[in-house]
């Protein structure tokens, strides 16, 4: 019951959110420096300018993923960093600074897994239109070029962009995030085709100029649906997997199907498609590059019942379900049918880029940070992913998120995701018991989960309540 020999246990982190050194190595601002800066944008007034400190102490990280047993280590690359001006000049001591990781990475055995872009778009970038302008594409370009230029002798696994229903969403759509705009939707819908061009450009270049044979992949957001009864709902969850829905930024469809099968969806363009840039179809070739995988982001999903006219109800989960500390309903199936869903529809190797739980975690007086939440959510969503990779899905592997607790966007410092607890006022870092229960499981490859004892109060307190009056059993 183990998982395959070859599944990738790992973990992952943003630059933006744990590297601090904000101004070493010449590193430019980025729109999260300036958005930080604005009076009541994040929490707290926290800013991301220390952060973990991981430029100073990667190092120490890295012996921390040791410990732990990580097989591959996902993180992003910083564009202000590598190009203080989002264009032009290289910075050589931002580049040496992410050799040296790759090197500590590979001398502990770990592979490195690099995603160019994680949300820290440079602000001189951002002046010039940033991604509303139709150079943006450019702009990505020329950084992927100076990255794999560098780092491609070592690395192999790369992510070109990601989340970016998020960043586009968030960043443009309600201002939530930097850069803290909120533009009409023709905009947002412009900005989106520019991101899928630079995923193309940045997914072409890495296949033409990497040392090593690349594996490519991105990582959007994994919007799902969950059948409350597979026999009865699962094409009831797919249409929510896969529907339009009122904002196409927010789809899965919008995004990944100009990525992987070459136009943006028929829904989305029956209603959408006269507010897209003239003459997109043009461009799909260029979006859709080959990729070896699909990395997928997933935290929680919504249970789905079919309704009598041919649709889908979304059903309100029952009274008490389980949150995390952000408030995210906890639901485990989602790595059991997300993964099937997108594996089915665009039929490339899933990859579980991000998946975790905030949790209200300290250090106790014995030294140590108890987070039974967090342990129970680990086994609990890992069961599930076991069970997609059972009914045939090829799941390459699973970062959990995050190594670290870190920067968490306009949250600040008051969310905690890691496996290792960091003190951000002394950077002390303290392994939580998730991190010793996840060293387990890649020690086991997954088969310490059928050792943990079972209960039936415990067994499944996330399920919905479904009246069964008048269901009819269909054929999925």
């Amino acid at each position: 019951m183990a998982f395959p020999s070859d599944f990738v246990w790992g973990a992952a982190t943003s630059a933006y959110q744990i590297e601090g050194a904000h101004q070493a190595h010449g590193r430019g601002p980025s729109v999260w420096d300036a958005f930080c800066r604005q009076p009541g944008r994040i929490r707290g007034g926290d800013t991301g300018d220390t952060a973990a400190d991981h430029v100073n102490r990667f190092r120490e990280d890295v012996s921390l993923m040791k410990d732990i047993g990580l097989e591959a280590y996902r993180f992003s690359i910083s564009w202000p960093r590598v190009m203080p001006d989002g264009v032009g000049a290289v910075s050589e001591p931002g580049l040496a600074f992410y050799d040296r990781l790759v090197d500590e990475l590979l001398n502990a055995g770990i592979a490195p897994w690099v995603t160019l872009f994680h949300w820290d778009l440079p602000l001189p970038v951002h002046h010039r239109g940033g991604w509303l302008n139709d150079a943006s594409p450019d702009w990505f370009d020329e950084f992927t070029k100076a990255v794999v230029d560098r780092l491609s002798d070592r690395v192999s696994h790369w992510f070109t962009l990601n989340e970016p229903q998020v960043f586009v969403g968030l960043g443009y759509g309600n201002g939530e995030h930097a850069p803290g705009l909120s533009l009409p939707i023709e905009d947002k819908l412009r900005i989106g085709h520019n991101v899928l061009l630079a995923h193309g450009r940045s997914a072409r270049t890495i296949r033409e100029r990497a040392r090593t044979a690349p594996e490519i992949g991105w990582a959007p957001v994994g919007i799902v649906g969950i059948p409350v009864d597979p026999s009865v709902d699962l094409e009831a969850a797919r249409r929510r997997t896969f529907g339009i829905g009122t904002d196409p930024i927010w789809s899965n469809t919008w995004w990944s199907d100009p990525v992987f099968l070459g136009s943006y969806p028929e829904d989305g363009l029956k209603t959408f498609g006269h507010l897209l840039p003239s003459e997109w179809e043009r461009d799909m070739p260029l979006v859709r590059q080959p990729l070896d995988y699909y990395g997928v982001n997933i935290y929680r999903g919504d249970y789905v019942r079919a309704s009598s006219n041919g649709s889908h109800e979304i059903l309100p989960l029952r009274v008490g379900t389980p949150r995390s500390d952000f408030g995210w309903e906890i639901t485990p199936d989602v790595l059991r049918w997300g993964p099937q869903f997108f594996h089915e529809r665009y039929g490339k190797p899933i990859v579980i880029a991000e998946n975790g739980m905030s949790n209200a975690d300290w250090v106790n007086l014995s030294g140590r940070v108890e987070d039974p939440q967090r342990v129970d959510y680990l086994a609990r969503h890992l069961i599930a992913l076991r069970g997609a990779i059972e009914s045939g899905v090829h799941v390459r592997g699973y970062f959990h998120w995050s190594l670290m607790d870190n920067f968490e966007w306009a949250e600040g410092y008051h969310q905690r995701f890691g496996l290792v607890h960091v003190d951000f006022a002394t950077q002390q870092r303290t392994p939580k018991a998730s991190s010793e229960f996840y060293a387990k499981v890649i020690q086991s490859r997954g088969a310490i989960l059928e050792q943990l004892p079972r209960s039936a109060a415990g067994e499944d307190p996330f399920a919905v309540v479904v009246p069964s009056k008048n269901r009819k059993k269909v054929q999925p």
